[in-house]
């Protein structure tokens, strides 16, 4: 008998237990947004919601509030990663799932993940030596700095994620797809391409939904390749700024409270929103896989 009340009690203790942590952190992630909100829209009691969301003319001190340049710098450098990093991802997550051998497959397979452990300062060091010097070269940019920088770093933060991810996906399908097709007369490449991969369709777009929320969110790389200037994006080469960079390059030298303070706090709401918009996403996407 005591031995089922300690065992009882255990239960009970475990249950409370997982139901404060739960509540905890939905505490602390209202705490968060709440705080991130209220500063982000004091921004408006002496800026303008239009001026700030359609100008990208950005001069605090002279009381110009425009965040359209940082906003499609952000979303450029987004597009730019997942074009380039998606189907290069995609493909060698096919070639990890379907084709490499067990040997390569053991090696590649830790070299992706340990490859997702990299510090991003130090993918933005490797931009710096490597990819803007190239691209100055290469492209008569006078700097080498801009979007395609940044976006060609973003593009090789994400290949873990949508490499893992995807690959999990195809190894997840069941061997009867992989069966019928050739069974029916398909090659290997018809069966990986009009078989496998339509039906791993879900498990892709949840890899670059995930990988987009990574590129979007990504600060020092992208702050070392891009520029760090606040002028809207005209070519690929051309310096500009985005939401994360110009965050962490003002967020040290303003006054809590002030306009300025409060617009870079918005920034941070969009930022913040985008990412739930994208956890979002991945949910009803992984939902829809299920059903």
């Amino acid at each position: 008998m005591p031995r089922k009340k300690s065992i009882y009690f255990s239960d009970r203790l475990m249950k409370y237990l997982f139901i404060s942590s739960a509540i905890l952190v939905s505490l602390v992630i209202v705490s968060i947004i709440w705080f991130v909100g209220n500063q982000g829209l004091a921004t408006f009691r002496q800026a303008s919601f239009l001026e700030f969301f359609t100008s990208s003319k950005w001069s605090p001190d002279s009381g110009k509030f425009g965040a359209l340049t940082f906003i499609a710098g952000s979303l450029a450098t987004t597009a730019i990663a997942i074009l380039i990093g998606g189907p290069i991802g995609l493909a060698g997550a096919v070639f990890m799932a379907e084709i490499a051998p067990q040997w390569m497959r053991a090696i590649m397979r830790p070299a992706t993940e340990l490859f997702a452990g990299i510090p991003s300062v130090v993918y933005g060091y490797v931009g710096i030596t490597v990819i803007v010097n190239t691209l100055r070269k290469t492209t008569g940019s006078a700097t080498g700095y801009g979007l395609l920088a940044a976006g060609l770093v973003l593009a090789i933060m994400i290949l873990p994620t949508i490499i893992s991810i995807t690959e999990d996906t195809l190894r997840s399908l069941p061997d009867t797809y992989k069966e019928a097709s050739l069974a029916l007369g398909a090659t290997r490449w018809q069966t990986i391409w009009r078989v496998l991969i339509p039906a791993a369709t879900p498990g892709i777009l949840t890899a670059v939904i995930l990988a987009m929320a990574r590129a979007i969110g990504e600060t020092m790389a992208v702050q070392m390749v891009i520029g760090n200037s606040p002028r809207f994006p005209n070519s690929l080469f051309s310096p500009t700024s985005t939401l994360t960079s110009n965050i962490v390059m003002e967020m040290g030298n303003t006054p809590f409270g002030s306009t300025w303070n409060n617009a870079l706090f918005m920034m941070s709401l969009i930022l913040l929103l985008i990412s739930l918009a994208l956890i979002i996403l991945v949910r009803t996407t992984v939902k829809r896989r299920t059903l």
